[in-house]
């Protein structure tokens, strides 16, 4: 058999395999689909099970049925990790590392598995750390807002019982039912109203965090200023649970607002949104607290997959802008004069103002809900980037044109306010040919625009190789100098962030 008839039947196995896992609703084997090889760790035996058993007891240490713990919510990676633990308190944590350390195992931690980069699921066989059992809420301060609680806390959960204390927690995200407070605050998580709230680094007030060798690192704070030497806190955030697992965090919640409104607008250009930002800056400012963008492919995608019903359709663009005050009638007076300006300039076609908050609930759908609805599609390719305003959208324009009839739909939603857009490209299966028409290109070309090849998402596995395009060499290493210190062993979530 000749070298090209061998390399086209090894071709054609590996379609029919992947044919396969996609018809089983599962991903293929992420270190076969991105050929990565293992790393020298130590592999599982049963001495090891029988210690982490001790630790968290044998229920809680999970041998069987594992393949939601393997594959990421988007169904885009999949380990083959043949253990689960589930400890109930930061000693357990502490005590697991601490062994997976001295034996050189590798450890992937796990909250919600909400994340589209790969960084919630192993890569190999790494022992799998869910904090999902660790999930009190330890206190809520009604006076000043400030909050502390495990990392497992569900964020859904967290907002409600703040709710209760007229508090609101300063993160939003259409994740927010199952998410993690830990993984959110490991990936730093944007959300829907960083305009209003910034996003975690100014949010978190301290953590507590288990190092590799299982040293517990006690960061908690209760204070917005506390001044004293290197905010340490500021390295775990956004580590991606690299430099170690967050356990608690304590953060600053804000005033629940006394007066929300929210506007659904239908615009004709991309020019129209920039012009109708600027004006929502400017007329709305004190009380602007979440501004998107979803364009027509998107919406199409939510009436397709999901039958929902917008007020207004048929349009190129759609905003959506929320207000948050303490004035229901000042408030709604700004927003209605703020729509009447935009419609007689011709910036704004058309809109509706939310009558009530079943009508707010059912227009923030339109948004929370895009990302599932692209993925019925089949297959979705997702990213997170920051933008130059001005650039905003044309880079959905220029990918559309790069990959042409291979996918399905490519569009552009996310948060104008602070310059977040989020692009997918979808099809009805994954294929190579795609893939390497959309990757490099869109991160060199996101590195020309001088953006962020990753806003809010992180890196995880999929972005590692392109974070050059953001950070330079230099960076680079000073991230790999903190790593190898803080984790010389490298068990920490390897194959994620850094290669």
């Amino acid at each position: 058999m000749s070298l090209g008839r061998i390399g086209k039947l090894q071709f054609c196995i590996a379609k029919a395999i992947r044919r396969a896992y996609s018809n089983a609703g599962i991903p293929e084997l992420t270190q076969v689909r991105h050929n990565v090889k293992r790393s020298p760790f130590t592999e599982l035996e049963d001495k090891d099970i029988a210690v982490f058993e001790s630790i968290v007891g044998n229920r809680n240490a999970l041998r069987e049925d594992l393949q939601a713990y393997n594959v990421d919510f988007w169904n885009t990676v999949r380990g083959n990790s043949k253990l689960v633990l589930k400890p109930a308190s930061t000693q357990e944590v502490a005590a697991i590392l601490k062994y997976c350390n001295e034996r050189k195992l590798a450890v992937c931690p796990q909250g919600g598995n909400t994340g589209v980069v790969g960084s919630s699921v192993p890569v190999f066989d790494e022992v799998v750390l869910s904090l999902a059992r660790m999930n009190k809420i330890i206190h809520i301060d009604d006076i000043t807002g400030i909050t502390a609680c495990e990392a497992g806390c569900i964020l859904e959960n967290l907002d409600n019982k703040a709710c209760e204390l007229d508090l609101v927690v300063p993160l939003d995200l259409g994740a927010k039912s199952s998410c993690h407070i830990g993984g959110n605050v490991s990936t730093n998580a944007g959300g829907l109203r960083v305009v209003r709230y910034g996003n975690l680094h100014g949010s978190v007030l301290g953590l507590e965090v288990v190092l590799a060798n299982g040293e517990i690192l006690d960061l908690m704070s209760d204070f917005k200023k506390d001044n004293t030497g290197y905010h340490l806190k500021h390295l775990f955030i956004g580590a991606e649970g690299t430099l170690g697992v967050v356990t608690k965090v304590s953060l600053l919640c804000a005033p629940q607002p006394q007066a929300q409104n929210l506007a659904f607008l239908g615009l004709p250009n991309f020019d129209a949104v920039l012009k109708t930002f600027q004006s929502a800056k400017r007329n709305l400012g004190e009380i602007l607290s979440a501004c998107e963008m979803i364009d027509a492919p998107t919406l199409q995608a939510d009436l397709d997959h999901f039958e929902l019903n917008p007020p207004i359709s048929g349009y190129p663009f759609y905003m959506l802008l929320e207000t948050s005050g303490s004035n229901v009638t000042h408030d709604l007076e700004k927003l209605n004069k703020f729509v009447e300006i935009g419609m007689e300039k011709g910036e704004i076609i058309d809109g509706t103002i939310a009558k009530g908050a079943r009508q707010m609930q059912e227009i923030w759908k339109l948004r929370e809900l895009a990302p599932m609805a692209l993925g019925k599609d089949g297959y979705c390719f997702y990213y997170d980037l920051s933008l130059p305003l001005r650039d905003f959208y044309s880079i959905v324009d220029v990918l559309r044109e790069q990959v042409g009839p291979l996918a399905t739909r490519v569009t552009g939603f996310g948060h104008l306010g602070d310059s977040n857009l989020h692009l997918q490209v979808t099809c009805t299966e994954y294929t190579d040919e795609l893939h390497r028409k959309i990757e490099p290109f869109i991160y060199e070309y996101t590195h020309k625009l001088k953006g962020s090849v990753n806003a809010e998402h992180g890196i995880g596995f999929l972005k590692k190789n392109y974070l050059k395009y953001s950070k330079s060499p230099e960076a680079i290493a000073m991230m790999r100098d903190v790593k190898k210190l803080l984790d010389p062993n490298g068990i920490l979530n390897p194959y994620k962030v850094l290669n």
